[in-house]
C-alpha cells in the first residue's frame, strides 16, 4: 500500500524542480551537464529521475529545512515519483496548462533565483546560462509541476467535510496531543483617510512636474532627486523590481510603469499612496526595474478632524443598528490595500490561511493597546495612527472593534472549531489522496534502482505495479 501522511502541497515545490546550486559542489545545476557518476534511479512511465536530481532536491531542501530525517532521500525520491504520476495522468485527463501560466511561472521563479544570487548577470555566471537558456531548459520542468498541481487539485477539491466527521476527528486525538494555544483575538478595523485640500495636491503635483523636468533636463538625476525628495523612505533612490503576475503592487502604480520605456519618465499620476512620479530602468517580460520618487499631500488637523467625525457618525451608527461593522467596512472604509486591507474582508484582520482568529503577537502595537479596555463586541472611539512606519507623515484615522478573545486554552472542538475542521480536512483529502495512488500508480511502468527499492516508503510502489527491479 502506497501511504502519505500529508498532501503534496509542499511537494509542489520551487525547490522539486529547480534546485539552488552550492556554492562548491558539482551538481548537474551547477555546470549544465551530467556528473560523471550521475545514473538513473528511478522511471515512472516515460519520466526519468536522475541522482543528480534527487541530490539537488536534497540540497534545496536542506537549505530551508536543517533537520531532515535520516530517511529524507526515500521521502524526497517518493515525493518525486508521485508528482510524475500526477502529471502522466494530468496529461492523460487534458488538463489544461496554458503557456501564460508557465511563462508567469518562469517569470516568478527567475525572479526568485535572482534575489538569492543577488543579480540577473551572478545567476546566470553561476548556473553557467543566459536567462533565455535557463528559462528554455526549465519550461517542460514547469509545466509538469503546473499539472501536477492541476490534477492533485481536482482530485481533492471534490472532499467534503460533514461536522460529525469534525467531531469523530476530534475525538480521535489523544488528549495529551491537544496543542495549547495563547490568548486569540478576532479584530477588525475601519479606516478613513484624511482628504487633503485641493490647493495642497495641485502644489504636491506641481512639486514633482517641476523634479521630472529637471530630470529630463539632466541637471541632476532621477536617482538623486529620488533619494532626496520621495517621501518612500524605504526604496528611495533604489531600484524596484515590479513584477505584474503578482497582485500584492497598486494597480495604478502597476499600469504607469508598464507604459514607460526604458529610460523614460512618468507624468504624474496618484496612487493608493499618494502622488509618483516613475523612471523606467529596464524592462523584460512581466519585469520592470524602476525608480520612484513619491510625494504625498499633507493634511491639516481640519482634514483629520473631518475624517474624525464621519467615523464617529459610522460608529454612531453601527452601534444602533443601521448597519452591522462588516457593512460599514465595505461601504466606507479606505483600507483597501492589496495584500493586508480589511475592505473586503468585512473590516476583519486575518492571517494567511483566511483565518481570522490571531494572538496579539500579529497586530499593530497601536491596536494592541486598545484592545486593553476594550470590551468583547464593543466599538472604539476614533484614533489617529500612522499606518507606515515608512512615510511618519501619513496620518489616518481609525475605529477598531473587538469580536472576540479567547482564554489561554488546550485545543477545544467548542473554541477551536474552525482549527480542527481544517485538520480534519486535510486528513480527509489526504486520504483520498492516498487511495487515488492506489488505484493509479500501477497503471504506470515503474523501475527503482535497487538501492532505493530497498527504502521502507518506496516498497509500497513496488507491490503490484508493472513494476521492474
Amino acid at each position: 500500500m502506497i501511504r502519505r501522511t500529508t498532501l503534496l502541497f509542499a511537494l509542489l515545490c520551487m525547490g522539486c524542480a529547480w534546485a539552488i546550486p552550492g556554492q562548491a559542489q558539482t551538481l548537474v545545476y551547477n555546470t549544465g551537464q551530467k556528473p560523471a557518476a550521475d545514473k538513473i534511479i528511478a522511471i515512472v512511465g516515460d519520466k526519468i529521475i536522475l541522482l543528480s536530481d534527487l541530490q539537488n532536491t536534497l540540497v534545496n531542501q536542506r537549505k530551508q529545512y536543517p533537520n531532515l530525517p535520516p530517511n529524507a532521500d526515500c521521502m524526497v525520491l517518493e515525493q518525486m515519483m508521485s508528482q510524475n504520476v500526477l502529471t502522466l495522468q494530468a496529461e492523460k485527463d487534458s488538463l489544461p496548462v496554458s503557456d501564460d501560466e508557465v511563462d508567469q511561472q518562469l517569470e516568478h521563479r527567475v525572479r526568485y533565483f535572482e534575489s538569492i544570487y543577488g543579480s540577473q548577470q551572478k545567476m546566470e555566471q553561476v548556473l553557467g546560462m543566459s536567462i533565455y537558456q535557463i528559462k528554455d531548459k526549465y519550461r517542460k520542468d514547469i509545466k509538469d509541476i503546473l499539472l501536477a498541481q492541476a490534477e492533485q487539485k481536482k482530485i481533492v477539491d471534490a472532499v467534503k467535510i460533514t461536522p460529525t466527521e469534525v467531531e469523530q476527528f476530534f475525538n480521535h486525538i489523544p488528549k495529551d496531543s491537544l496543542p495549547f494555544f495563547k490568548s486569540e483575538v478576532e479584530v477588525g478595523q475601519i479606516v478613513i483617510n484624511p482628504k487633503p485640500s485641493a490647493d495642497v495636491v495641485e502644489y504636491i503635483k506641481n512639486q514633482l512636474d517641476g523634479l521630472r523636468e529637471e530630470a529630463l533636463s539632466g541637471k541632476r538625476s532621477f536617482e538623486t532627486l529620488a533619494n532626496l525628495y520621495s517621501k518612500d523612505v524605504a526604496t528611495g533612490g533604489k531600484i524596484l523590481a515590479v513584477d505584474r503576475t503578482q497582485h500584492n503592487y497598486d494597480p495604478q502604480f502597476v499600469a504607469a510603469a508598464f507604459r514607460l520605456k526604458n529610460g523614460e519618465i512618468s507624468h504624474v499620476f496618484k496612487s493608493q499612496f499618494g502622488y509618483h512620479i516613475i523612471q523606467m530602468v529596464s524592462r523584460e517580460g512581466n519585469i520592470a526595474k524602476v525608480r520612484h520618487i513619491l510625494l504625498i499631500p499633507p493634511t491639516t488637523q481640519v482634514d483629520i478632524s473631518r475624517a474624525t467625525g464621519k467615523l464617529d457618525t459610522i460608529r454612531t451608527n453601527i452601534l444602533s443598528g443601521k448597519y452591522t461593522f462588516g457593512e460599514a467596512a465595505s461601504l466606507y472604509s479606505d483600507d483597501d490595500d492589496i495584500q493586508a486591507g480589511t475592505k473586503n474582508t468585512g473590516g476583519m484582520f486575518t492571517m494567511p490561511d483566511g483565518s481570522t482568529f490571531m494572538s496579539v503577537d500579529d497586530l499593530d502595537p497601536g491596536i494592541v493597546l486598545m484592545l486593553d479596555t476594550m470590551k468583547i463586541g464593543s466599538v472604539s472611539a476614533p484614533v489617529v495612527y500612522t499606518p507606515n512606519e515608512h512615510m511618519p507623515e501619513q496620518q489616518s484615522v481609525r475605529i477598531v472593534y473587538l469580536k472576540s478573545r479567547s482564554k489561554p486554552h488546550q485545543e477545544s472542538l467548542q473554541e477551536d472549531y474552525s482549527k480542527v475542521q481544517a485538520q480534519a480536512l486535510q486528513e480527509k483529502q489526504s486520504k483520498e489522496l492516498n487511495t487515488w495512488f492506489e488505484k493509479h500508480a500501477s497503471d504506470y511502468f515503474l523501475k527503482i534502482d535497487p538501492q532505493y527499492a530497498q527504502c521502507t516508503n518506496i516498497k509500497g510502489w513496488l507491490k503490484g505495479s508493472n513494476t521492474e527491479e
